[in-house]
Formats: C-alpha cells, structure tokens, sequence
C-alpha cells in the first residue's frame, strides 16, 4: 500500500530520483520544488498544486493526475504518453512545455494559458474541448487529434493539417487561419 500525504505544503525542494515513489499526495502544494532527478513509479497527485517548480526531463511514466493544476513551472522534454489514464485532468498556466509528449492521451477539457508549447507531440491526442488560451504552438504536431470544439482563437504559430485532424467546431482566429492553410500552399495576407 503507498505511503499518504493529505493537506501537506512542500518548498523548495531537491527532489532524488526515486523519493516519491510509491506515494499518494493529496490537496498537497509544491511550491518552488525540482522534479529534473525524478523516475516517478507509481505516484497518485490529487488535486495537487505546483507552482513553479521544474520538470524538466523527469520521467513521470506510471504516475496519476486526477485534477492537478501547474503553474509557473518548467516541463520541458516531459513524457506524459505513459501516464494513469484513470480520471486524467491537468491543467497548465504561464508553463514551459515545449518538446513534452501528450501522444495519445484522453484530455478532454485541458486548459493551457499563457504556455509555451513549442513542438509538443499531441498526435492521436483526445483534445475535444480543450482551451489553448494565448499559446505558443510552434511546430506542435497534431496528426490524428481530435481537436473538436477546441479554442485556438488566441493562440498563435500553430500548422494543423485539417485532412489529418478532427477540427469540428473548434475556434480560430482569422489572425492566425493561416496555420490551416498551410498544406494548400495558400497565401493569406
């Protein structure tokens, strides 16, 4: 049985490559805590809050989010593909995500504001309803997505072929419809 933690703030911590494993975290705060050490194994965070804190190239494969919001923090080169898929929600503000991996994962409901996430891998990636609110979507690839009812509208720098992707009433800007113009080698001034 993992070890339980309710109600618990943690700062400003080094994690170690193998501390956190085997261990639930529940309504816990992290608050300036670095993660880049970390091989997760069977960690569950619940309604769990990081503020910035760094992920960069952590190994989170065989860890639970079930509602779990990430603010400030850096999660570059993260791979989320191999994630808890049980009751999966997270949610991402004035984040750093670029090269991370969400391929093929359900995220119905997402919100990523104010993020960066440059060449993120969300081919195959349930999307429907997710909120892309003033993202950078450079190169981030979105090959067999299912982007329905998604709200790019303020999002910037995205190229998502409409042949490959599932777009059905997602939100566009007329700024930024070039990006699905972009196959069809249309100009648009």
């Amino acid at each position: 049985m993992p070890e339980y933690f309710l109600d618990q703030n943690y700062n400003t911590i080094f994690y170690q490559e193998e501390e956190l494993n085997f261990k639930e975290f529940e309504a816990c705060i992290f608050t300036n805590c670095d993660f880049t050490q970390c091989n997760f194994k069977a960690i569950t965070f619940i309604d769990c809050t990081f503020t910035n804190c760094n992920f960069n190239n952590a190994n989170i494969n065989h860890v639970a989010f079930r509602t779990v919001y990430f603010n400030q923090c850096q999660i570059i080169d993260v791979n989320f593909a191999m994630t808890d898929k049980f009751i999966f929600e997270i949610h991402f503000k004035d984040c750093i995500l670029d090269f991370s991996k969400f391929y093929a994962l359900k995220m119905k409901g997402t919100t990523f504001t104010n993020c960066s996430l440059i060449a993120v891998d969300f081919m195959q990636t349930d999307l429907t309803a997710v909120s892309f609110t003033n993202c950078d979507l450079y190169r981030a690839e979105f090959d067999k997505a299912t982007a329905n009812k998604v709200d790019f509208s303020t999002s910037r720098n995205y190229t998502i072929n409409p042949k490959t992707t599932k777009l059905k009433k997602a939100v566009f800007s007329l700024e930024y419809l070039k990006g699905l113009l972009f196959k069809h080698d249309v100009i648009v001034e």
